[in-house]
């Protein structure tokens, strides 16, 4: 005789019939967070703003004032500048001094042009005088038009000339140590122009080279205090011989 199970009761805990369990959490409400400086929910009160509207330019027009002294204290003369003048070195000289400018030392105030002739031996001996040519209207063409200009071009040939006149005196008699020095690095310059058979030699041999420049001034402004100088400078060097050295290295 088999016996039959017994069915728990419907509704009794864990009985076949008993549905799920939920549990109830009652949570109970938590207090506001004030926020804090910079989050959503922040408010400043209008003392606070004006505070920091006002500090924030007065902020901004130091930073201004001390640029702009700076920079009128490092530019070239203006009108601006000697009127504000006791205002700028008291600004920005105080208690020591400085002698550096914005332009190293000053712009040029002279066109510089420097131009090169060479005198040439044929096999035969014979001997021929070539025509001057600029080596300046060469930096000047090299740098027109070109979007990075090399600065070989702009200023290497024009530093080589200043660099020999401040080591020669009128009579092109070396006045320090660096006179020598000066000649050398100015003639390779040249020859390196003229050597190549585009400016008159006709590929035969360069036996001598001979340089010279003008120097025509630039006007100043209305504004400027410099004195105009009306007179153009002309300077023509002597014959430099070129040795087999010297061609050695073009």
């Amino acid at each position: 005789m088999m016996e039959q199970p017994t069915k728990a009761p419907a509704g009794r805990p864990g009985g076949a019939g008993a549905g799920p369990r939920t549990t109830a959490r009652v949570c109970a409400p938590r207090a506001p967070v004030p926020a804090g400086p910079g989050e959503p929910g922040q408010t400043w009160s209008a003392p606070s703003l004006a505070l920091l509207t006002v500090t924030a330019a007065v902020l901004l027009g130091a930073a201004l004032w001390h640029l702009a002294l700076v920079f009128l204290s490092i530019a070239p003369p203006s009108p601006v500048q000697r009127t504000y003048n006791h205002a700028i070195k008291g600004h920005v000289h105080p208690e020591f001094d400085q002698d550096w400018q914005l332009f190293a030392p000053q712009p040029l105030h002279a066109n510089i042009r420097v131009e090169a002739r060479v005198r040439t031996a044929e096999g035969s001996g014979v001997r021929r005088t070539g025509q001057w040519t600029s080596l300046t209207a060469q930096d000047i063409a090299g740098v027109r038009h070109s979007l990075l200009p090399s600065h070989a071009d702009q200023n290497l040939l024009r530093r080589a000339w200043d660099f020999y006149r401040d080591t020669h005196n009128r009579r092109e008699v070396p006045t320090d140590a660096r006179g020598g020095l000066s000649a050398e690095y100015l003639k390779r310059i040249a020859l390196s122009r003229l050597a190549h058979g585009t400016h008159g030699t006709h590929g035969e041999r360069i036996i001598a080279l001979q340089m010279r420049g003008r120097a025509v001034p630039v006007p100043p402004p209305h504004w400027s205090a410099r004195p105009p100088v009306r007179n153009t400078s002309h300077r023509t060097l002597p014959w430099w011989p070129v040795t087999d050295d010297d061609r050695r290295g073009l």
